[in-house]
């Protein structure tokens, strides 16, 4: 199973918050009751605020507008409610099948909080209208019309703010959902900018609105009562934390999950998946995270089989200096291992058998020498050409190479699957790429390696299985010559001049 700390970096945000974000059957349901509770909490405070409407005159037509009202809100909030399931019946057939939306279905269930909130405000502007006209006709003051209309217009205005903010949250799971197969490009739905500017006006704005018109209310001249104005501000206060509280939470939570994304990746763990349950600028943010840890997490796989197939450091270095058909002249450490016998090894084993036993002793000729700080440059059926000193510096590389050859052999031996020969040589070579534009390979060529390959087969035949040139022996430091006793002076095929060979000390 997944432990917690090899989650994904926001797979599931744990406590109270995620109940406000179903996905499944239940969300468009939760959403619409939701989206009712935040019109009818507008609604009582509005009423709260229209009871005390007065013209000053001893008839008043408060009954009549409240009772209008009323009549309203029983005819409007089924109709928007139904227009609201109506405009997302798509989003509420694939939540409830519980399949992925389509493209097309899944841009219509983005649009879910504004075009709840769109519906909320289009039955406030209705009440506001309506509302106005009655009170208009009912209050012996005319102007009493313009005081209900533009409170009622305020009251619709902070409503369907809160609609937006109550929805957008709820629906995070959906959104979710919705950019996994459509992700936020394009025009976007509703930014961070316009949210911020949204918070401000229902904690701000609205409420400095409404203080002001109930002092220039020409149709109260002597002023709004006390309790008007306390109950006002109580009512901005809610409505303003409220609004602060959605606002911060659908910026701060997303940011804190993309700081612990970014961290992993700088920590070299590209598994992170950050959840994009945003249309703005914050779902291009978690986008972008997302797409950034995989070419990352595909960069690092790609150098990871480029350094199986070349080498590690021939793969460092092509990645700090780039690739190239030119190459340079080095001082190298040579050593050739070849396995003894293995054409008549293969028809005992069987080629499946045989593949087994090469990928062993490969693995043990690869750590040794990568251990001593050279390079396996490639792989010739069972021998191994290994380098040490190319194509990045080594400080002693004969030394590396003598200890790398007795450490195989003695390791081959202890396995007891195979029988080995290794040469060693040291000298100048040629180390660079080699081929064509399209397709290079990194190698060395020069005497050494030629010498070291010819010495090999000599080894096989020596008891201690390895072979070096006195070159390579005279160039090692003190306590590697130990191990090491002069041998024969042999005419190598293919070269004139005697090689004077060293053997490994046996016993």
């Amino acid at each position: 199973m997944t432990t917690e700390e090899e989650r994904p970096a926001t797979v599931a945000r744990e406590g109270v918050w995620a109940e406000w974000a179903p996905s499944g059957r239940t969300a468009v349901p939760f959403i619409v009751l939701l989206v009712l509770f935040a019109n009818l909490v507008g609604v009582g405070t509005v009423v709260l605020l229209l009871i005390g409407v007065d013209d000053g005159s001893s008839s008043t037509g408060r009954s009549q507008v409240l009772w209008i009202a009323a009549a309203y809100l029983v005819v409007a909030l089924p109709l928007a409610t139904l227009a609201g399931l109506r405009r997302q019946r798509v989003t509420a057939a694939w939540l409830t099948e519980g399949r992925d939306p389509s493209p097309a279905e899944a841009g219509q269930a983005l649009r879910l909080p504004l075009d709840t909130a769109l519906i909320a405000a289009t039955v406030w502007l209705v009440a506001a209208v309506l509302t106005a006209v009655v009170s208009a006709v009912v209050f012996p003051e005319p102007l009493v019309g313009l005081r209900v209309g533009v409170v009622v217009t305020l009251g619709g205005v902070v409503t369907a703010g809160v609609t937006y903010l109550l929805t957008a949250r709820a629906a995070r799971a959906v959104t979710a959902r919705a950019l996994s197969v459509h992700p936020p490009v394009g025009p976007l739905v509703l930014g961070v900018r316009p949210r911020l500017l949204l918070a401000w006006a229902l904690t701000s704005g609205v409420p400095l609105v409404g203080v002001v018109l109930l002092f220039l209310d020409p149709s109260n001249p002597d002023g709004p009562g006390q309790g008007a104005v306390v109950f006002l501000v109580v009512v901005a206060l809610l409505v303003g934390g409220l609004a602060t509280l959605l606002i911060a939470r659908a910026v701060g939570q997303p940011l804190r999950d993309l700081r612990e994304a970014v961290q992993r990746v700088g920590r070299g763990d590209y598994d992170v998946d950050v959840v994009v349950d945003d249309a703005g600028e914050i779902g291009l943010l978690q986008e972008g995270v997302n797409t950034m840890a995989a070419g990352l997490a595909e960069r690092e796989r790609l150098r990871d089989l480029f350094g199986r197939h070349v080498g590690t450091s021939v793969a460092q270095e092509a990645l700090r200096t780039g690739v190239s058909l030119a190459g340079e002249e080095r001082v190298v450490a040579a050593l050739f291992v070849d396995i003894a016998g293995s054409t008549s090894l293969v028809r005992r084993t069987g080629p499946e058998q045989m593949v087994g036993l090469l990928n062993r002793f490969f693995a043990v000729v690869v750590d040794t020498v990568e251990d001593e700080g050279g390079l396996v440059n490639k792989f010739a059926g069972d021998a191994a050409v290994c380098v040490f000193g190319a194509p990045t510096d080594h400080p002693d590389a004969a030394t590396a190479a003598l200890r790398a050859a007795r450490r195989i052999c003695t390791a081959v031996a202890e396995a007891g699957e195979v029988d080995v020969g290794v040469g060693v040589a040291c000298g100048p070579v040629w180390a660079g790429q080699v081929g064509a534009a399209s397709r290079l390979e990194y190698t060395v060529i020069g005497d050494p390696v030629n010498e070291a390959a010819r010495l090999t087969e000599l080894a096989k035949d020596h008891p201690g299985r390895v072979v070096a040139s006195e070159s390579s022996v005279q160039a090692a430091l003190a306590e590697e010559r130990e191990h090491w006793t002069p041998d024969a002076e042999v005419s190598l095929r293919g070269r004139d001049e005697v090689t004077r060979t060293w053997v490994r000390r046996v016993g």
